[in-house]
């Protein structure tokens, strides 16, 4: 069995005392899709949520937390974020702003606290999925702990 490395996420998470698990899984450099994570897992993709870094015009940078297997509505996205309008921010800025790279963006650990907001549905399940802030590693956890630590509210993002 591999010797998977503490994530900056998980070290976070060691620190609240909050339960968790990584997840190792395949990378396909050309497929970073929630839904092929999830696949990879053998796992419901609606429990695989992914991690968007939106702009708004008003608050500027906010985070929202959605179904590997949906598309996020950006209408919905700006109301709940204070703002006119939002867009998903260039892949290229994602570090700068985030502290991560493309299909490793975890809601935990960003360079700022930003306002963040999770999809209602994550409640239906006992654990999702969400990035552990690298390729190739997953974090199992319960979403009251996800929100928790991660400051986010409970929103209809899509």
């Amino acid at each position: 069995m591999q010797k998977i490395s503490k994530t900056n996420v998980a070290r976070l998470l060691d620190n609240s005392k909050i339960d968790y698990e990584l997840i190792p899984y395949e990378v396909d450099e050309n497929d970073l899709s929630a839904k092929h994570v999830a696949e990879q897992l053998d796992e419901n993709p609606e429990q695989v949520f992914k991690t968007l870094v939106l702009e708004g015009n008003k608050t500027k940078y906010f985070v929202c937390i959605v179904p590997g297997d949906s598309e996020i509505d950006l209408k919905k996205a700006a109301s709940i974020s204070g703002n006119k309008s939002c867009t998903l921010i260039h892949q290229k800025d994602l570090l700068s702003v985030a502290g991560y790279i493309r299909g490793a963006c975890s809601p935990i650990g960003m360079k700022k606290n930003y306002p963040t907001y999770i999809h209602r549905s994550c409640m239906e399940y006992p654990y999702i999925f969400v990035s552990a802030g690298q390729r190739g590693l997953q974090l199992k956890i319960s979403p009251a702990d996800l929100i928790s630590i991660a400051k986010a509210q409970i929103s209809d993002l899509i």
